[in-house]
């Protein structure tokens, strides 16, 4: 009998890839590698841009709606995050043309929580 053992990522290294994926703009990626299949999704309760979502697939489909809209892309960065126990935190900036809303800049904190190497939440203040 063969036993496998596979390694939890601490929240240290899942910031870490997350940072890496990131500056890849490779956000959908991100998702697939960890997202856990009930994760949530917040937006601020002001949002006019996007809202809640439950779930892996609700999540991706929020994200694919947002970038849809996209028309042009003229910056974004993301910040090297910060841990905090089993929370990470990055600031983001974008400059965005969007169907709907025109030009806009989006300055926020994503604030991410993980357990057993896997992103269970986010978070994002605008």
């Amino acid at each position: 009998m063969t036993t496998t053992i596979t390694k939890v990522l601490t929240t240290s290294e899942v910031a870490e890839r997350f940072h890496e994926l990131a500056q890849q703009e490779k956000w959908f990626e991100i998702q697939d590698e960890f997202f856990a299949d009930d994760v949530k999704s917040i937006e601020p309760a002001h949002s006019s841009y996007m809202g809640y979502a439950e779930g892996k697939a609700s999540v991706r489909e929020k994200g694919q709606h947002f970038v849809s809209k996209i028309e042009t892309l003229h910056g974004v960065s993301t910040t090297p995050p910060i841990v905090s126990g089993n929370h990470f935190a990055a600031g983001r900036i974008m400059d965005l043309t969007v169907t709907g809303f025109g030009r806009i800049k989006i300055d926020e904190i994503m604030m991410y929580e993980v357990k057993d190497g896997q992103i269970i939440s986010e978070q994002f203040f605008y």
